[in-house]
């Protein structure tokens, strides 16, 4: 097991996967590693699931990190196919947090559900003595459509194009020069206000909801970049569809200040956490509708490379291997180290 972040596939293998609880008929896609929704059929209807901790970080303000923290939660439903519909919230609140600090974080989060379709149906509210930010609680959302519009995770065929939007470390960057922008010091002020910038391009919900909208089914699999990054995507999609991926790197965008933030750091981008990047799939028919769709929503999108037989990822001729452990982490756990030390708090 791996000590920050995300488990690895050997514990989730050994711990997790074995143990479902009970066998039910209505259940047409369990947990598996590295795929975001699980999918149910009720009486012929998909219902696409996802759970993902709550993140709310002080240091962003609280209107920020509450449209950060929802579109997190929402990305893992949207790269389903079905557009997201329904959110369950539980909150398990630092006893410091204020009322007033609540407010503004539940109303930006009401705000972004209403504009995205996205109607909260329950939840749990509390403060607990030994809760603290970061992890505030948990969330659950759902997607409600046709079995025949679900996109899903192992859906790449032979003959797709690969589509990487973003690139690689705009999470990373965007949020670790966000919160700690005294370690920064030393780098380009520009580049900072660049990489400061990459925290605004961590949605990845309109974008998924736009490829779903202008491939329809010939979308065959998507995928939210985020822990251990467009390398983690790219092998996860691979192994889930029994594929390989034959993947050209300068076709992929490279976010400004994204190298820069990421040699300062000692990190590889393409191993780095990356919410708000997509890596899609998609019949060679419907692809250039998809990046033109996205093309006019602004969003920077590279036709990466294709499907083929075999299994693995290919990048520029050499095969890479999941990255399993995503250095983002360590970076954040030792920034947070030092500015604890010189009296700043991230938080």
């Amino acid at each position: 097991m791996t000590d920050l972040g995300k488990v690895d596939r050997e514990f989730f293998d050994e711990y997790i996967y074995p143990r479902l609880g009970a066998a039910r008929d209505d259940v047409a896609l369990g947990p598996t590693h590295g795929v975001d929704f699980g999918l149910l059929d009720i009486g012929g209807t998909a219902v696409a699931i996802a759970t993902d901790p709550v993140s709310v970080l002080p240091a962003l303000g609280f209107e920020r990190a509450g449209r950060f923290a929802i579109d997190i939660v929402l990305s893992d439903i949207a790269v389903s196919g079905l557009d997201p519909s329904h959110l369950a919230v539980s909150f398990t609140l630092p006893p410091e947090m204020t009322d007033e600090q609540f407010a503004e974080l539940w109303e930006a989060m009401h705000d972004e559900a209403a504009d995205l379709g996205v109607s909260i149906v329950t939840g749990h509210t509390a403060r607990y003595a030994g809760c603290s930010y970061p992890w505030v609680g948990g969330a659950t959302a759902l997607a409600v459509g046709d079995h025949d519009d679900v996109v899903r995770p192992d859906g790449a065929r032979p003959g797709d194009d690969v589509l990487v939007t973003k690139g690689p470390g705009v999470e990373a960057t965007g949020l670790l020069t966000t919160l700690f922008p005294d370690a920064f010091a030393d780098l380009d002020a520009d580049v900072l206000a660049a990489a400061q910038a990459r925290l605004d391009e961590t949605d990845a919900v309109r974008d998924a909801m736009t490829v779903s909208a202008a491939g329809g089914r010939g979308v065959h699999a998507m995928h939210d970049a985020t822990e251990c990054g467009v390398h983690g995507a790219l092998n996860e999609i691979a192994e889930s569809a029994g594929v390989q991926l034959e993947i050209d790197e300068s076709s992929i965008p490279l976010r400004p200040g994204v190298r820069e933030t990421c040699e300062y750091l000692g990190i590889d981008p393409w191993r780095s956490t990356t919410a708000g990047s997509l890596v899609v799939a998609t019949d060679p028919s419907v692809t250039d509708d998809v990046v033109a769709a996205l093309d006019d929503r602004g969003t920077p999108v590279g036709v990466a490379g294709t499907v083929v037989a075999g299994e693995g990822v290919v990048v520029d001729g050499e095969r890479i291997e999941h990255p399993d452990v995503d250095p983002s982490w360590a970076a954040y756990d030792r920034l947070a180290r030092e500015a604890e030390s010189s009296g700043a708090d991230p938080e």
